[in-house]
């Protein structure tokens, strides 16, 4: 009977460990190298997988030219995807890359290659489908959040979100960028005043935003072995009443 009773308090410690840890992630190694960053990167930059509304006029007037077919119309919105090498198939143009440009850079890019067909091109881009994914409390609370201006930053995405839980690590904030299968990853100290400037970094579609937080032992551990405890009081009490 003793032996039986060490086995049923063994068993919570045997499966306890793995699921103090079990809403982790995105874990890197000890002294891994994350991606830097400048402070200069203030505008948005044109990413695979954006989706680009985009609106040409001509002659910089009110009426757009729809390319697609030529004919002029007013108010036309026109979607485009960028492919995932960065490429966007245009009307008349054909595919041309966007990736890595400003939202500024890419309608003087157009304007300059539509010149040829049309007199004062004027190109009008926004992209459409922005948003990032962001987790916090480990993955316990998960968001997706829209970007409410053009130049959406960390700081704006952690405040939509909720801000940071007295649980959380506001200086282990990890954001991951770019193919998941090589994702750029920065990591930000946002604890002091001086780090302030951090969060003030320039957001993109897609981007996600992993805040860590302070384990919880005590809370988690009372929390794994509760079912435990309770079959082992009810095995000991009913151990104890048959031994009567």
């Amino acid at each position: 009977m003793k032996k039986i009773l060490l086995i049923l308090l063994l068993i919570p410690l045997l499966f306890s460990c793995r699921s103090l840890t079990s809403s982790r992630m995105f874990e890197t190694p000890p002294n891994y190298k994350y991606t830097s960053f400048s402070e200069s990167e203030k505008e948005y930059v044109i990413q695979p997988y954006d989706k680009l509304s985009i609106k040409i006029f001509n002659n910089k007037a009110d009426v757009l030219i729809d390319m697609s077919n030529t004919k002029q119309r007013t108010g036309n919105l026109v979607l485009y995807n960028v492919e995932y090498d960065g490429m966007v198939k245009v009307p008349t143009l054909g595919r041309i890359n966007l990736k890595g440009l400003t939202i500024r850079e890419a309608e003087k890019k157009l304007e300059e290659k539509y010149s040829v067909y049309l007199k004062d091109p004027f190109v009008f881009i926004e992209v459409v489908n922005k948003r990032v994914f962001i987790f916090t409390n480990n993955s316990e609370n998960g968001k997706v959040i829209q970007f409410s201006n053009e130049n959406f930053t960390l700081i704006e995405a952690l405040a939509k979100a909720g801000g940071v839980s007295e649980y959380g690590k506001t200086y282990k904030i990890k954001l991951l960028r770019g193919d998941l299968n090589n994702p750029e990853i920065f990591l930000f100290n946002i604890r002091k005043i001086g780090d302030i400037r951090n969060v003030n970094f320039q957001l993109q579609a897609n981007d996600i935003i992993y805040v860590e937080s302070r384990p919880r032992y005590a809370a988690k551990t009372l929390q794994e072995i509760t079912p435990y405890l309770t079959l082992f009081t009810t095995f000991f009490t009913l151990y104890l009443l048959i031994k009567k």
